[in-house]
């Protein structure tokens, strides 16, 4: 999928951040965004979705990995986990939509396993996180980010603009990446 020269490049940068290491993890964010951008696009155009949800997808995609990073088995290549996460985000985009998309089990098989270790211990950590922002930035962030719900169902939800909802989720991320950033240091 991606040159394996990359996928060392940020599988180094992912454990270095794992250990604690807030540089490396935001030059991890920064070097893997162009991919993620095109991978989107280019799934997107395949499955008949259109180029303005990649934004979207990408966005969600660094976000889940930003919330499930613990959960990458750093003894395995790092392109497969990244790879199932943009798929699991379009997917859900185009649920969203009301399409209905069928993912060939051998598409997944490498990711299960990865899935089940998690268990728990994200759920709890996710919910810590949370629990530090305002009730109604953490029903955002649920909404959008863990429930799958668009900008739109999210807005009529909370009897809110798209635009006010945008501005939330922005927020409450800044709060959480800066969150992190702290507990790392």
């Amino acid at each position: 999928m991606w040159d394996q020269g990359l996928e060392q490049e940020w599988a180094e940068l992912m454990r270095m951040a794992l250990a604690g290491d807030s540089a490396a993890y935001r030059q991890f964010l920064l070097c893997i965004t162009p991919h993620l951008r095109a991978m989107a696009r280019s799934r997107c155009r395949a499955l008949g979705a259109p180029d303005s949800e990649t934004e979207d997808i990408v966005q969600e995609v660094l976000l889940a990995i930003h919330l499930k990073r613990g959960s990458w088995d750093s003894s395995r290549p790092i392109g497969p986990w990244i790879g199932a996460i943009v798929r699991n985000k379009i997917i859900d985009a185009l649920r969203r939509r009301g399409r209905r998309t069928n993912v060939p089990i051998e598409d997944v098989m490498d990711t299960l396993a990865a899935e089940e270790q998690a268990g728990g211990l994200v759920q709890l950590d996710i919910d810590s996180h949370l629990a530090t922002l305002k009730r109604r930035q953490q029903d955002i962030v649920r909404s959008i980010s863990i429930d799958g719900d668009s900008i739109r169902e999210t807005a009529n939800r909370f009897k809110m603009t798209e635009g006010a909802v945008r501005v939330a989720l922005h927020r409450a991320l800044k709060s959480l990446a800066q969150l992190c950033r702290i507990q790392s240091t």
